[in-house]
């Protein structure tokens, strides 16, 4: 699935510890995991490696990232 970069990393960096970019991304589960742990912080680091991932995801010529 293709999402935009740009999207995807604003919702990353404010909503990144609810796991909303993962559902914006069509990963259901993962997002799902995420608002269930969201009290311990965790998702939260992971969000920060997801940031990181996709800000150095060449996108393509819409600026589109896949999954």
């Amino acid at each position: 699935m293709k999402v935009s970069k740009g999207l995807y990393l604003v919702l990353a960096i404010f909503l990144g510890g609810l796991g909303i970019h993962k559902f914006y991304s069509g990963k259901w589960v993962q997002g799902l995991l995420y608002i269930a742990f969201c009290w311990t912080y965790i998702p939260v680091i992971l969000s920060i490696v997801d940031i990181i991932i996709a800000m150095f995801k060449p996108s393509d010529e819409y600026g589109r990232i896949a999954f």
